[in-house]
């Protein structure tokens, strides 16, 4: 598995990136607005990545982001979604967005996705809920403290980060330094994230 892409940025084309390691050159397939905001040619870069193989495809997915890469893994797990139609996907809606479409049922935030009708948008809602429903219930069997339980949104942040990856413990670690009385719930989504690439 490659974990992660470091090095000076070759070429970039809509698709796709090379990233030349040590004189070779990585074709790594992106999201549009990934590859826009990846710096100029000659800059040193760093994506993390998927290594996706398939009986007649082996390719390397980029992201600029380890949410970006969990949103795709997610994808990729729901019937009928292959990692092109995934790449679209992570073009049009932020992670934070996707997450909290997910967990607020918001179908029409996801049919304004080109390619996503309202039964692909129902069936990535119902089987990623049913994901975090069993994650929580995990977490759950560990006994982790519950803070700022009475507050709506921070209780939607919590499950929508969950979407992302973060364990329950993380999160709540990373609320306390977010307003979340006074925020939107994107906002404080789009707050954590932030603490939470740093550590």
């Amino acid at each position: 598995m490659i974990a992660y892409v470091k090095g000076k940025l070759d070429t970039k084309a809509d698709t796709f990136v090379i990233i030349d390691v040590q004189g070779i050159g990585y074709k790594v397939f992106m999201p549009t607005k990934s590859i826009e905001r990846l710096g100029e040619l000659g800059d040193t870069v760093k994506v993390y990545t998927y290594y996706y193989v398939r009986e007649d495809n082996i390719s390397l997915y980029g992201f600029s982001s380890n949410e970006e890469l969990r949103m795709f893994e997610l994808l990729l797990s729901v019937s009928g979604i292959g990692a092109k139609s995934a790449i679209v996907m992570l073009s049009e809606i932020s992670p934070s967005s996707f997450a909290l479409a997910v967990i607020t049922d918001d179908v029409s935030k996801l049919v304004k996705i080109p390619g996503v009708g309202k039964k692909t948008a129902a069936r990535i809602i119902l089987e990623l809920k049913d994901k975090l429903k069993t994650e929580s219930a995990i977490e759950a069997n560990e006994e982790i403290n519950v803070i700022l339980e009475n507050d709506n949104n921070t209780s939607e942040a919590i499950s929508a980060l969950q979407v992302l990856g973060y364990t329950r413990k993380e999160i709540e670690n990373v609320l306390q330094k977010v307003d979340t009385k006074n925020l939107e719930l994107e906002e404080i989504i789009k707050q954590a994230l932030k603490y939470l690439a740093k550590n």
